[in-house]
């Protein structure tokens, strides 16, 4: 007996010991190994960069750069009425332009074990756009690291579960169906219209207002009347812990191994949010099974997708069903909300484009409501929201993984590395747009995107290639709508108060607000 117990104590501690070996493998092939492998096949191609230490990779030296940054931004910009610059992404994130100067326009670096390939150059950004196989995905760390924004929804996702998905979601973010979405979006706009009036009445005809938040609200009705089929009322409470959810999560270190698995304040913070909105999202879908609409909508189309595929059933479902909800409620609500923000302060600084601009709405319209066919006709508006997303893009990057190996431009990617493109790098380069490139100018774009700048593959504020932006149609329908609309009611200064200060939050934002002077036209 004695003998038969020895023997299944050994095997028990086999067993744990060769968990423990394969587990020990793993982490060392994941840290060390495959991220060092990765970096080598780039260097034998003549691709340099800053060396990387053990775990945390290059993300020292990034924060010593930032912090260099902001000490002599601090010491030049005593002022903080000085004047507006637009040229903040070396600000931002100096250590790219630091290492772009340093190692050329193609260089390596690393977040923790993410290996990035950095690349401003022109013919290698055209060679990603035009790529159209499978084998250009996602990076991995967008389901793990930004899992519980992200999940593995359209915007993360890769391979066949995206093409899935773009398949299904699309098509409802086409321009024919977005055309008729646009009376949704009129009569969204009506309470923000009406609060903004009676605001200024009651202020004696000037109303100073920081107006991210209404602007956030707004887009936050509007997304869930046209995509999910409610008004802002029954979403609140989600878009504000996505809200909260996007704070903490910009917050994350990506890339040190393990550290989004510890029990820390800021990730048990993530983690409640997630819960919560999860809950939130199957509460909405589960009253839409239970009361379903007549029109489809955004929401009935991804349940039906959920339904008809062979590949989501049970967990896999809910997840599908939960992920690309929560990547439609953020990708619809926070990017449009925050240019429309960088719109109106552009706007504010440059009383002449406003005037030209609110003319222009004002024949559109001939004081009727705008419809579909009339936002076709403001060029003008269209060339100053074109110029908002070349200074304040909403994405900093377009970010993509080599599922398999890659040959870009003669340099041969390995499978698994990163390609990472600073996309306001590009769309304020002087070479490609002028010495001006620093400056608000939509007349640049009078003869369309193709004739602004010397490669208009330099213009991706929406992303570039297969991947690029679904809802981008709806996106600037919606900021036509709400630009046009309150430029026919209202004028806009810049207020003494404001304080120019672009922020990274996962998405540029005005880290103190936007903080205008409103009065009635």
């Amino acid at each position: 007996m004695e003998g038969k117990l020895d023997l299944m104590v050994k095997l028990i501690l086999s067993i744990v010991l060769g968990a423990f070996v394969g587990l020990l493998f793993h982490l060392c092939n994941g840290v060390f190994v495959k991220p060092k492998k990765l970096r080598l096949k780039l260097q034998n191609q003549g691709i340099k960069g800053p060396y990387p230490s053990f775990l945390y990779g290059n993300i020292h030296e990034m924060r010593r750069i930032q912090l260099q940054a902001l000490s002599a931004a601090n010491s030049t910009q005593k002022d903080q009425k000085a004047a507006i610059a637009h040229d903040w992404f070396p600000t931002l994130f100096p250590y790219l332009d630091k290492w772009r100067n340093e190692y050329g326009s193609v260089f390596l670096y690393s977040t923790g074990n993410i290996q990035l390939l950095c690349t401003t150059d022109m013919e290698m950004v055209k060679e990603i756009g035009l790529h159209k196989s499978l084998s250009l995905g996602k990076p991995s760390y967008l389901t793990k690291d930004r899992g519980p924004l992200l999940g593995e929804g359209i915007l993360s996702s890769s391979g066949p579960i995206w093409a899935y998905q773009r398949k299904i979601i699309a098509p409802e973010l086409f321009p024919d169906r977005v055309k008729g979405m646009v009376n949704l979006m009129v009569d969204a706009m009506t309470s923000l219209l009406k609060s903004w009036e009676s605001r200024v009445e009651d202020e004696g005809g000037i109303l100073e207002i920081i107006v991210d938040g209404d602007l956030r609200s707004l887009s936050a009705d509007i997304i869930s009347r046209v995509c999910f089929g409610s008004n802002f009322s029954k979403g609140e409470e989600i878009f504000s812990k996505l809200k909260a959810l996007q704070m903490a999560m910009s917050k994350a270190n990506v890339g040190i191994p393990g550290m989004r698995y510890l029990p820390s304040k800021a990730n048990r913070e993530i983690w409640k949010l997630e819960k919560e909105i999860d809950a939130m999202i199957l509460n909405v879908v589960k009253q839409r099974i239970e009361e379903p609409i007549h029109d489809k909508d955004l929401l009935q189309v991804i349940l039906d997708g959920a339904k008809t595929s062979e590949d989501y059933k049970g967990p896999s479902k809910k997840r599908f069903i939960v992920d690309n909800c929560k990547n439609m409620y953020f990708a619809g609500y926070e990017t449009t909300a925050t240019t429309a923000s960088w719109t109106l302060m552009l706007l504010a600084a440059h009383p002449d484009w406003q005037a030209r601009v609110r003319a222009e709405v004002l024949e559109t319209c001939q004081r009727s409501l705008p419809d579909a066919d009339m936002l076709r006709n403001m060029r003008k508006l269209t060339m100053v929201i074109q110029e908002t997303l070349r200074l304040y893009p909403p994405a900093t990057f377009v970010i993509r993984q080599a599922l398999d190996d890659i040959d870009f431009k003669g340099i041969m990617i390995p499978k698994d590395m990163n390609i990472q493109i600073p996309i306001p790098t590009l769309q304020q380069s002087l070479e490609l747009w002028g010495p001006d490139a620093h400056e608000f100018n939509p007349e640049r774009f009078a003869n369309g995107i193709v004739e602004a700048c010397k490669v208009p593959q330099a213009y991706m504020p929406f992303g570039v290639g297969s991947r690029i932006c679904a809802g981008q149609h709806f996106a600037m329908a919606e900021l036509k709508v709400a630009l046009s609309l309150l430029l026919s009611r209202f004028s806009f200064s810049l207020s003494p108060a404001y304080r120019h200060s672009p922020a990274f939050r996962l998405v540029i934002q005005p880290e103190h607000g936007i903080c205008l002077h409103v009065k009635r036209v």
